[in-house]
């Protein structure tokens, strides 16, 4: 497992929700989230956009990753297909991000969140834009 640099997160939402990037390498991404009070919907179980959310990020930074010494890279999602399998109201949230298919300005990714290493939540699929840096 390769320890990501402390900057590569820089994502305020992210951050504000209290997910951390564990994993990126080429090809592959994972985000730990420990489920909190805060992230639980009315019927006490992890909130599905708080999944989306992950699944999406462990997408495309699984398609965007770039060596420490390089410039980053920068897309932004163009379809996302999340399938809601269980549900989880306590533990650790890991979800894992590989890269299927990388086009020239296009990118395929697919991910899976998982509570605890042994249920499987959700999965989605999706594609992405590369774009030529941040938006302001």
């Amino acid at each position: 497992m390769q320890a990501p640099p402390a900057s590569a997160l820089d994502n305020p939402f992210l951050e504000l929700i209290g997910a951390r990037l564990a994993d990126w390498r080429d090809g592959y991404s994972e985000f730990h989230l420990p489920v909190r009070a805060e992230l639980l919907n009315r019927q006490g179980v992890l909130q599905g956009g708080v999944l989306s959310t992950l699944l999406d990020v462990a997408c495309g930074y699984a398609g965007l990753y770039t060596p420490p010494s390089h410039e980053p890279s920068h897309g932004h999602t163009v379809s996302l297909t999340v399938n809601f399998i269980n549900k989880g109201s306590h533990g650790l949230v890991v979800t894992k991000g590989f890269l299927v298919q990388r086009a020239r300005t296009l990118f395929f990714a697919r991910s899976e969140a998982w509570i605890d290493g042994t249920v499987l939540l959700a999965t989605a699929q999706g594609s992405f834009k590369l774009t030529a840096g941040r938006s302001k």
